[in-house]
């Protein structure tokens, strides 16, 4: 497997932590992160991600509004948005998908899994 560069968009710091660690540990990738929906997109304009991790519920800019952001600039448009979500239910993966992102992972997550979940969304 390749090394991949994986942004993480999360407002708490223990799931930018633990899902950091459990990338590097079980696929050696690179993990940068972002505390807001503002400064993800900052990160992901200048870091070019070959994927992006986003939290649905964030203060301030959402997920859901931070996605659309992305989408809404060239220079960041193309690349795989997966959300992080606690809510799994059938109307909100429906709504997610509808979105145009390329895939949901449920939290709770297994972070040493990541990669594996990662791969199988973005058939890589």
């Amino acid at each position: 497997m390749q090394t991949k560069r994986i942004l993480i968009i999360d407002d708490e710091e223990t799931i930018q932590t633990v899902v950091q660690f459990g990338i590097k540990m079980a696929a050696g990738w690179e993990v940068f992160t972002a505390s807001s929906g503002f400064e993800g997109i900052q990160a992901a304009q200048t870091a070019k991600p070959d994927a992006i991790l986003l939290d649905v519920m964030m203060p301030d800019m959402d997920g859901i509004a931070t996605f659309k952001e992305l989408q809404s600039h060239s220079e960041t448009e193309q690349i795989p948005v997966i959300l992080l979500t606690a809510k799994a239910q059938t109307a909100e993966k429906r709504q997610f998908n509808d979105l145009g992102v390329s895939g949901v992972i449920t939290k709770p997550f297994n972070s040493l899994d990541l990669p594996e979940q990662i791969s199988r969304i973005l058939h890589w």
